[in-house]
This record gives C-alpha cells, sequence and structure tokens, in this order.
C-alpha cells in the first residue's frame, strides 16, 4: 500500500494566492482551472476576474484548498515569460512586512514598470537568408547576364556568411528591396523575422581591459570575498577604502570568480550619473555579459535588457536602486557601490532602502554582499561592531598615490577683509588659474542648484515664496525663471517687487548657476561647464560632459553632489567647496554624517593621478568638529563621537526609527488627525518604544499639503511595524474622504 501511494502522480495545487494591482494590502484566492494546472507557479502573472471587470494579478503563493467558498477561475495566463521568479515574490513578502505597506506595492517593485504594463514587444527585424542547397557556381552566373542587382546581393550574402540584416545587406550590395524580392521567388533566399535587442550602448565604444596586479590590502579583501562565495556563505562585507584605493578592481576580479563559478552579480550604483563611467568600466572586462537597468532608458532598451537578464544571456547588472530586483538566475555577489548614498532610498511605498534589502536578497539566495565606500553609513559601521557585518579595508591609494591636501579658508574673515561676501576667496581664485595654466583641471562643489536662493525687495522686505510650500523660490537667471525646487512650480522672474513695485528686487544666496556666471567672468579663457539637474537634462548629457572632461575639453567641471563620488578623472588637481556649510544645519540628524561624507568624497576626486591633490573648503564654521575631522579625513574618530551621540538620543543605528507623515490641505483637521491616531496607538506601544507627539514636519507645507510628523524610537522593529500597518490602513480608510492619507517610513534617511 505504501508503494502504491508513494507511486501515485503528485497533483498540482488547485489554488492559487494573489495580489491584484490595486493598494488594498489583501491576497485573494482563486481556482486554477484544469488546463491550467501545473503552470501557475509564485510570481506568475495572471488574469482574474475581479467585481464586475478583470484584473491583472501577481500569484504569490499556492495551495491545495481554500476556507473561502464559491472561488471564482483564473481567466488566463498573463505573459508568462515575464514572471516573476519565486525568490523575489519571498523578498517582497519580506519587503511588505517590514516597511509597513501593501503586499501589491513590494511585489509590483519586482518588475520595471515597463515589464508591467505588458504593452511593449520584443523589437523584430528581418534577415535575408541564403538557401544552403543552391548551387551558386550556376544560379550567380545567370544572374551576373540577366540581374546583376540580384547577383550583388548574393555576392554580399555570401560574404556575409550567408544572412544578414536586410537593410545592411542592401547597403552592402547597393541594391533596392526588389532584387531581395526577386531573389525570394526564385527560392534563392528566404526572408526570417527575429527578435533583436535595443542596445543601449550602441553609441559607445569600449576597449578591453584585463586584471590588475593587487595590493595586498585588495588581495586579502578579495580572498575574503571569494572565499564565503565558493563556500555559498551568506555573508556582508564592509569594504572601507579611501578614494582612490582601488575598490572596483576589487569588485572587478570577485565577478569574474563568480562568473567562473556560474555565479550571477548585481552592481548597484547610487545614481545614473555615475552609470556611463561604471557601465563602461564593467564592460571593458566582461563585455557582453552586461546589462544595464536604470530610469535614463528608454522603454525598449529596458524591456529588452530585463529580457535579456531573465532569459539567461546577462549574467552581470549594472544599475540604480531598482535593479536589486534583476531576475539573475544564480545570483553569486551584489555589489553596493557608495553604499552610504540616501538615493538607495526609496521616498515612496515602498519606502525599502536598497542596501539592507540587498542583504535580505544576499542572505534568502546564499551570496556575498559588498558595501563599498570611503565613508561608511554609521549603519554599516555599527553592524561591523556588533559582527552582523565583516570589515575589510583598503588604508592607501594604489599606485602610491597620495591623499590631496585639504586646506580650509575662513569666509568671515574673507568678507571681513574685502568689504562683503565672496564667492570664491582668494587662495581659491588664484590656485585655480595656476591649475590652469599647467593644464590640470579643477573641480567646483556646491550642492545647490540655480542662481541665487530667493528673491527679496530690500525696501518693503517681500520674498518670493511658493504659494504650495513653505519655501522661498529659487531665481534661474538663464531661463529668467522663478522655480520651487520641491513642487516645481514656476514663474517668470518680475522685474520690480510684485508687493510694493520697486524696481530694485534682489536675488540672495547662490546656487551653481550663479558660480558658472562668476567663474566665466574670472578665468574667460577656460572652457566652463555645469552638472545638476538643471543641466542634465536627457540621457545623453552625463555620458556627454564626463567625456568632455575626460578628453580634457572642459578645464572647470562645476555640479552638485552628482560630481562628488565616484568618478576618477586623473588629470583633477583641485577640488573647491564653495559653501560647506550649506547641509551642516539642517534640522535632521543625519546632517553631520552627510556633510561629512559629502566633503570627504568631493575631496577624493583630486590627486587621483600623477599629481598630487589640493581641496580649499570654504565655510563660515572652520572650527565646526565636522569641518575638522573631514579636513583631517579622520573617519574613526568622527564615527565614535557621532555613534555616542545618537546613542545618548536613542537615534539610529544605536535604535531603529518609524517616521509617520500625515499630509492634509487643512491645518487643523490634519493636526487633530493626527493627535487622535498618536492617542490610540500610545496604549499599545511597549515602554521600550519613545513616541514623539505631533508636530509640524521640516518643511511644514508641500505641493499644497500641511504635514505633521510622529516620529517612534526603540523596541523591537518587526513588531512595530506589524503594530503600525493595519492601525495605518484603517485610518487611511477614514482619512480619504477628507483629503487626508499617513505614509509610514520605516528606518528614514531623512525628517525634512
Amino acid at each position: 500500500m505504501a508503494d502504491y501511494i508513494s507511486a501515485m502522480p503528485i497533483q498540482p495545487p488547485a489554488i492559487a494566492r494573489v495580489v491584484v494591482n490595486l493598494s488594498l494590502d489583501r491576497e485573494f484566492d482563486y481556482r486554477i482551472p484544469e488546463r491550467l494546472r501545473g503552470q501557475v507557479h509564485a510570481g506568475t502573472r495572471v488574469v482574474v476576474p475581479f467585481g464586475h471587470s478583470e484584473r491583472v494579478a501577481y500569484v504569490v503563493g499556492l495551495a491545495a484548498d481554500s476556507t473561502v467558498h464559491g472561488l471564482k477561475e483564473i481567466l488566463r495566463l498573463e505573459n508568462e515569460k515575464e514572471r516573476i521568479p519565486e525568490k523575489l515574490i519571498t523578498l517582497a513578502q519580506w519587503m511588505a512586512d517590514y516597511y509597513c505597506c501593501p503586499r501589491e506595492l513590494a511585489v509590483r517593485a519586482m518588475l520595471p514598470a515597463v515589464v508591467r504594463k505588458g504593452t511593449m514587444k520584443a523589437k523584430q527585424q528581418t534577415q535575408v537568408v541564403l538557401k544552403p542547397e543552391q548551387h551558386l557556381g550556376e544560379v550567380v552566373p545567370a544572374l551576373e547576364k540577366k540581374a546583376k542587382k540580384q547577383a550583388a546581393v548574393v555576392h554580399a550574402l555570401v560574404r556575409l556568411g550567408g544572412r544578414c540584416e536586410l537593410r545592411r545587406l542592401l547597403r552592402e550590395a547597393d541594391a533596392a528591396e526588389a532584387a531581395v524580392d526577386a531573389l525570394v521567388e526564385k527560392g534563392i533566399a528566404l526572408l526570417e523575422r527575429e527578435d533583436v535587442d535595443r542596445d543601449p550602448f550602441a553609441a559607445d565604444t569600449v576597449l578591453p581591459s584585463s586584471a590588475l596586479e593587487l595590493t595586498p590590502e585588495q588581495k586579502a579583501a578579495l580572498e575574503s570575498v571569494t572565499a564565503a562565495m565558493q563556500a555559498r556563505e551568506p555573508k556582508t562585507f564592509l569594504l572601507h577604502g579611501v578614494t582612490g584605493s582601488g575598490k572596483t578592481e576589487v569588485y572587478l576580479q570577485a565577478i569574474d570568480h563568480g562568473l567562473k563559478a556560474g555565479l550571477d552579480a548585481i552592481v548597484l550604483v547610487p545614481e545614473i550619473a555615475l552609470t556611463p563611467q561604471t557601465t563602461e568600466r564593467f564592460r571593458s572586462r566582461f563585455g557582453e555579459t552586461v546589462s544595464v537597468l536604470h530610469s535614463g532608458l528608454s522603454d525598449g532598451e529596458r524591456f529588452d535588457e530585463w529580457r535579456r537578464i531573465n532569459e539567461g544571456r546577462s549574467r552581470v547588472v549594472v544599475g540604480a536602486r531598482s535593479a536589486l530586483f534583476a531576475p539573475v538566475r544564480r545570483l553569486g555577489l551584489i555589489i553596493v557601490d557608495e553604499e552610504h548614498e540616501t538615493t538607495y532610498k526609496q521616498d515612496e511605498a515602498p519606502r525599502y532602502n536598497a542596501r539592507d534589502v540587498a542583504v535580505v536578497r544576499a542572505q534568502m539566495e546564499k551570496a556575498v554582499v559588498i558595501l563599498g565606500t570611503a565613508t561608511p553609513s554609521l549603519e554599516s559601521a555599527h553592524n561591523c561592531k556588533v559582527g552582523k557585518y565583516v570589515l575589510l579595508t583598503l588604508p592607501k591609494r594604489v599606485d602610491n598615490q597620495v591623499m590631496p591636501v585639504m586646506q580650509v579658508v575662513d569666509m568671515r574673515q574673507e568678507a571681513m577683509e574685502r568689504g562683503q561676501p565672496q564667492i570664491f576667496s582668494r587662495t581659491l581664485e588664484l590656485l585655480i588659474r595656476e591649475r590652469l595654466e599647467r593644464g590640470e583641471q579643477v573641480i567646483i562643489f556646491l550642492n545647490r542648484r540655480g542662481y541665487a536662493s530667493q528673491m527679496l525687495c530690500t525696501k518693503c522686505g517681500y520674498v518670493a515664496k511658493c504659494p504650495d510650500c513653505d519655501t522661498a523660490y529659487t531665481y534661474h537667471k538663464q531661463a529668467a525663471q522663478l522655480v520651487c525646487h520641491l513642487c516645481g512650480r514656476v514663474l517668470p522672474a518680475p522685474a520690480a517687487c510684485p508687493a510694493c513695485q520697486d524696481p530694485k528686487i534682489r536675488y540672495a544666496g547662490l546656487g551653481t548657476e550663479k558660480v558658472e556666471a562668476v567663474c566665466r567672468k574670472l578665468f574667460p579663457r577656460a572652457a566652463v561647464a555645469r552638472m545638476d539637474s538643471d543641466t542634465m537634462t536627457t540621457r545623453d548629457c552625463y555620458r556627454k560632459a564626463l567625456n568632455e572632461f575626460r578628453a580634457g575639453r572642459t578645464n572647470i567641471l562645476i555640479g552638485t553632489q552628482m560630481i562628488a563620488k565616484g568618478l576618477h578623472f586623473p588629470n583633477v588637481t583641485l577640488v573647491g567647496v564653495i559653501y560647506a556649510d550649506s547641509s551642516l544645519h539642517l534640522p535632521d540628524f543625519r546632517a553631520g554624517e552627510r556633510t561629512f561624507q559629502l566633503l570627504v568624497q568631493v575631496a577624493g576626486r583630486a590627486g587621483r593621478g600623477d599629481v598630487p591633490g589640493h581641496v580649499v573648503v570654504q565655510t563660515y564654521t572652520p572650527f565646526h568638529p565636522v569641518l575638522q575631522h573631514a579636513l583631517l579625513q579622520e573617519y574613526a574618530p568622527f564615527m565614535e563621537e557621532e555613534l555616542e551621540t545618537r546613542r545618548a538620543l536613542s537615534f539610529p543605528p544605536s535604535t531603529h526609527m518609524v517616521l509617520l507623515l500625515f499630509r492634509g490641505p487643512k491645518d487643523d483637521a490634519l493636526y487633530a488627525a493626527a493627535k487622535e491616531f498618536a492617542e490610540k496607538v500610545r496604549p499599545l506601544l511597549g515602554p521600550e518604544t519613545f513616541m514623539v507627539e505631533p508636530g509640524p514636519a521640516p518643511i511644514p507645507k508641500a505641493r499644497g499639503l500641511y504635514r505633521y510628523q510622529i516620529s517612534m524610537r526603540g523596541g523591537n522593529i518587526v513588531k512595530l511595524t506589524r503594530l503600525l500597518r493595519p492601525l495605518v490602513g484603517n485610518a487611511n480608510a477614514a482619512l480619504r474622504p477628507k483629503e487626508m492619507e499617513v505614509t509610514v517610513d520605516v528606518d528614514p534617511y531623512s525628517l525634512m
């Protein structure tokens, strides 16, 4: 009897649990019809009847039976080839629980929007194929006598291996399409349609590269990583290397080790500005096995790149945050470059941090994670101290390059001596002139775009403010516009004060556009370029600007934080930081950490070639501890002081934090709703969780909506999110008729 039972075929599950494309945070059971049994898996996209309509749904689980009676059937499969791998469904479930978001949103994040929509198709092209059974010795002479163009097409086909894309063939043969049609009609050739990839690298020329000899520190780091990969041990390594220490070469050789062992890799970069240079390095080493995924691609390119990965034709994926969810076949390594960057944190649901989710995905798939940076986040440093991560260090630059000299300039003294505040100190101006005379390049950094930070009237005191946000307009001189950098509202810049009509309106503060204008006046013979979100408006702008700078056709590059990290230009010998204090005094507990990281990173762009680098830091608070640590490149003392402060105040990483944001059009009603929510939550919290009473957000109004916050710190984060999830769902259900909403941000990276 036992043998009979074991020999019985296992019946495929009859019930599919799905989530639909609605933010309901619920799973629904559907019967799998007999014709689809064995074809429906976790991750399969299906079409189901839902209410009075049909909906695309994602299967998140299978079951033998259901407690629900009268189940409806799945109608059909939706693009079976574009299913979500089962391991990513498990990851999505974890994200929904941890980040307190609807399951549907977490599952949807696993697929690029262009794949989810299901409207994009593979690009096809026509191939002309020479029939192999043709006796060309008989066919060609006859064609040369009566149809020379057809003969030219045959000759071109033979030269090209008997198969060629139609348009190319016509160019090679200098013939019209009618000649090909005639050959097809005579049975000499045939036409075939085949899928082709849209190539985001079509305009690039990449020269192959080979592995470099490693320093002893690089070798030790690589051996630790490869040993864990070989053992399929899901370890996380923090690779703390000074700028220019060769972290990328460690990445490349670790990936090469994995590829030879049959393991795939994902490489995350913090923003698409870094992607062209990073992708070039990886393609030069691994060629066609590299795919790229980021928002700068066209829909067709993104669709084809995802398809190449899903079919196993690409084994190394490079991209921004969402590339973490690439459907690689056998994941062996995830690299998170510049792991400290805030851009790894998603600012809308699901509000995940790609760095942290990378560690979770690696645990699930027995992969290794490398978190690389010159300025580790305090979270990663803390995890090394408590033994969760393994610390690997690269304390020296490669090729015996020295770290740049850092010099601070007190702009208070500069203003006193010259009678008014200055953009360029005399020290920085003199050093720029010296570098230009020697044919070297300069980077000027200011993390604020636009020309001036506000427009004000000195007569009546009027300040131009966005009516939808509690912020002043930024003046953009080149476009003659006032722009709100929060909501995007744009107005023509007025010629006179809108309040008193005085023509002597003044534009105060500064941004990269103003720095560029002053720079052009001071150094008229220099080629100056600016990189910020105002100038980098198309996907080719980054590549073009960086190529011009690399080729030496740009002498001075001015920019925001997109030029502060990850870029390697050996001829840059001077970096000037215009206003080092700009992010230091924000009402955010991470302000000091961000300022330290930004200064060290931008300083690291200097002196990466044969000539030593020099960094000038202009500041109004030269003795601030954060600036002093950054100037001395003292990461360990800075980290210890900052961790101690965070511990004393119960801020991350000593504890977890959850931030609830209430938004609505009516100030009083919104505050009352936040207050009511806090009163409901308070009795449910344990004594280990500290809750801050509702109060206005640092930016009290944005995009026409008032904003209030409740923050919670301490206790078990999973218990806290499980407690909050239904309460937030119920609160939103009650608030929606009043045009209010509450959102949850677990492990927030900003309080703004």
